[in-house]
């Protein structure tokens, strides 16, 4: 039986399916126009001019006079509505990386704050296969040409944007957390409560002073009326490493392995392949992510590359205090990334 403290179903607009939003691509892809781009050139020609480093782009030292009020909305639709979009429009044949990462990391200013996503403090990520395998329990997922599984970041909204795209493989897939959340209710309510309790998660030594080599955290939050989530299985598994780790039993284990087949239901998940120039921005709390495996191309030159971004997002949901564990404080505007020092 489920709490009576939680919901018997959720209908808000996190609870879309993928079977329904693949055929209605105008719903969540935006398409930048002509004017969008020449703004989003001539801001980045600036801080080129200007020198300045990725650091101190700001919404304001980034100006989009007629994007910006667009992209306002768009941080409402991920942090209260849909939960995610794709960006499509800008071509990067004739720019630069570097001026495409300028203008990738101004467009996200424009969403939210910049956060670190590993301990040497990178605040733009690169998203390529270096060779490392995924059963290597220093290795995050994203740096192997390896299946990812569904899985959340450690911020609220993560922006990607493709640089080339693999010669084959490599599609991003999404599903709502409130809709597996849904399809439990129907399948294995008594399932439910155990993904609701903390759950250690390895953080593949990438660890805060004087802290564990894992967190603890419920697949699950219900607080002030918001479902949000948080969901690595892989780095669940892993966890199981440490002796001092809490165990999984049965439960917890028959729990995620439902999570696992609901999230890689057709019918709840969405498919979609991100070619240069695209960007995807999804919300952690509410979304899940994932990437099939790629073959990349044999060139080192072509082979798959895209850039990505963590952010704190301003007017997001309030977070329980369980996620300060991984996101370092719960304050809305201020959280998540990876800080290792003291």
């Amino acid at each position: 039986m489920v709490s009576r403290d939680l919901p018997s179903h959720l209908n808000v607009p996190t609870a879309w399916l993928g079977s329904d939003l693949v055929d209605d691509p105008a719903a969540w892809i935006l398409t930048l126009s002509p004017d969008h781009i020449s703004e989003l050139r001539r801001a980045a020609a600036t801080v080129i001019t200007q020198g300045l480093a990725l650091s101190e782009i700001s919404n304001a030292l980034f100006p989009l006079p007629t994007l910006a009020p667009v992209l306002r909305q768009l941080r409402t639709e991920l942090t209260h509505g849909r939960g995610f979009s794709l960006i499509r429009g800008l071509n990067i044949d004739d720019v630069t990386e570097r001026e495409t990462s300028i203008i990738f990391f101004g467009l996200g200013s424009h969403i939210g704050h910049a956060r670190s996503q590993n301990a040497a403090g990178d605040i733009l990520g690169h998203v390529r296969d270096v060779g490392a395998k995924g059963s290597d329990t220093n290795v995050r997922i994203y740096q192997t040409n390896e299946r990812q599984t569904f899985h959340t970041d450690s911020c609220d909204v993560v922006g990607l944007i493709c640089l080339r795209a693999a010669q084959s493989g490599g599609d991003s897939l999404l599903v709502s957390a409130t809709s597996i959340y849904n399809a439990y209710l129907e399948r294995r309510p008594d399932l439910l409560p155990y993904l609701f309790e903390p759950i250690a998660t390895d953080r593949r030594g990438e660890i805060p002073h004087g802290m564990k080599p894992y967190f603890e955290i419920p697949v699950f939050s219900w607080f002030q009326d918001y479902l949000s989530v948080m969901y690595q299985r892989q780095y669940i598994d892993s966890a199981q490493r440490f002796e001092e780790a809490p165990r999984l039993t049965q439960n917890h284990i028959d729990a995620l392995d439902l999570f696992d087949e609901l999230a890689n239901d057709p019918e709840l998940s969405l498919s979609m392949t991100l070619k240069p120039g695209d960007m995807q921005f999804v919300h952690n709390h509410s979304m899940l992510h994932d990437r099939t495996g790629f073959m990349d191309w044999p060139d080192p030159e072509r082979r798959r590359h895209l850039l990505r971004l963590w952010l704190s997002v301003p007017g997001d949901r309030p977070l329980p205090d369980c996620f300060a564990t991984r996101f370092g404080s719960t304050e809305i505007g201020d959280r998540g990334g990876i800080v290792i020092s003291a």
